[in-house]
């Protein structure tokens, strides 16, 4: 049985419809190998709850405006929903959908004992005034109020939001409470609870990931990222301390490329100062899309979803991809790719590293209690490590891709949760 959802015109179809038809295929290729039955299926591929809600924002000048915000919790069968709040234009019901089973299936694979949960509000947060970004937020966390909760749902930075978000979350949350809760979001600052080692996790993440599956020495091992922003950037640093050479970025606002190897240090600075890496005066200029063709050993697609597709997957030249974004690859470029033997570390293992030291914040703000970073980083990389190793272990033994055997534990680890809680009532 193929997991269908309504069929839509072309015309209709978003980038959040893509991801949703990307994640629910993945899904069924997992159910077909664990050989789940058609109710468990269907169980798994449905958001337990789905919230839409409309933002109301004062501006500055008076005016008035009205967005669309968003939380799904799609599975808690193994303990409370985790997942981002991304502010992005974009933004829609179907990405938040295909983010929270993503997010579901990631932390089963990491053994961690959390379900999957994503929010969203429909705006570019680079067109509001900090009040008004407050203001936003605020009432937004008050519309989903009844949602979360260090218990039931914990939000954590995403595209467009940071540890700032975090913060006006937390206390929005805790007034209404009546005292401070700092375990209801994770991604906090340090004064108000967050965790040693969380502001790069995720990137941190990518480099171990993207260095089990190398094997060998990272020297002189050359790495293109596309999305030199909140993950891409500290991962290219990581990659580049690392002993790779990073010789090309990108970003919204263009693309640079040094065959010697990129100052990611440097460009980070310049970055920035000038609101992105285009005009960097110590790389060539390079065309954004052209950075997917150049002949690499690593690509790190870090940005949005939906990046690499049926149409320039031919002309991909590394031979290892390791997806830093959530859905960067869709299901028809994962094929071209299989069949010219690129290797594709999955997004739900390779950038697990965020939701790994956000649930190690959590414990920590549960006991109020403190871990160094050298420790939260040891216990990031031990979980990583084991991850990596039992989904590469699973694929040689079924002849599986790593994306195809990391949703096959994934789902079937949430599966087996379902099987053993049974059906209420």
């Amino acid at each position: 049985m193929s997991i269908m959802v309504p069929s839509t015109t072309p015309a209709l179809i978003t980038p959040g419809r893509q991801a949703l038809d990307s994640a629910l295929h993945q899904l069924d290729q997992a159910a077909e190998q664990l050989r789940l039955d058609d109710g468990l299926r269907t169980m798994l591929a449905t958001p337990r709850r789905s919230l839409t809600v409309s933002v109301p924002v004062r501006r500055e000048d008076g005016r008035l405006d009205v967005v669309q915000g968003y939380r799904v919790q799609h599975n808690v069968s193994r303990g409370p929903a985790k997942g981002g709040l991304r502010f992005h234009p974009s933004t829609d019901i179907h990405e938040v959908t295909a983010l929270a089973m993503w997010m579901t299936w990631k932390c089963a694979l990491v053994g961690i004992p959390y379900g999957g949960a994503k929010g969203g509000v429909a705006v570019d947060p680079a067109g509001l005034t900090t009040r008004e970004l407050e203001r936003l937020t605020r009432r937004y966390v008050n519309e989903i109020l009844p949602l979360i909760g260090p218990e039931k749902d914990i939000p954590a930075p995403d595209v467009g939001t940071d540890e700032q978000t975090m913060a006006w979350v937390m206390d929005t949350y805790s007034v209404n409470a009546g005292y401070s809760v700092p375990g209801v979001v994770t991604g906090k600052p340090m004064t108000l609870g967050g965790s040693l080692g969380r502001a790069g996790a995720t990137s941190r993440g990518v480099q171990i990931a993207a260095l089990a599956a190398l094997g060998g020495s990272p020297e002189g091992v050359t790495v293109a990222v596309q999305g030199f922003g909140k993950v891409g950037a500290l991962a290219a640093q990581y990659l580049s301390d690392a002993g790779c050479k990073v010789v090309a970025v990108s970003d919204v606002t263009g693309a640079v490329y040094a065959s010697s190897g990129l100052d990611i240090a440097r460009l980070r600075a310049w970055a920035a100062e000038e609101g992105g890496v285009r005009g960097y005066r110590h790389a060539d200029a390079l065309a954004r899309d052209d950075l997917f063709e150049l002949d690499v050993d690593v690509l790190v697609p870090a940005a949005l979803e939906g990046a690499i597709t049926e149409a320039n997957a031919p002309r991909i030249r590394a031979r290892l991809i390791v997806e830093g974004a959530n859905g960067p690859t869709t299901p028809q470029a994962d094929e071209i790719l299989a069949a010219s033997g690129t290797t594709v570390v999955p997004d739900i293992l390779a950038n697990a590293g965020g939701v790994i030291v956000s649930y190690l914040e959590w414990v920590q703000n549960m006991q109020a209690y403190s871990w160094s970073s050298g420790e939260v980083e040891l216990k990031l990389r031990d979980l990583m490590q084991g991850a990596y190793s039992e989904v590469k272990s699973l694929a040689a033994e079924r002849g599986l891709t790593l994306r195809q055997a990391a949703h096959v534990i994934g789902v079937g680890r949430v599966a087996d949760a379902h099987r053993m809680r049974g059906l209420y009532p």
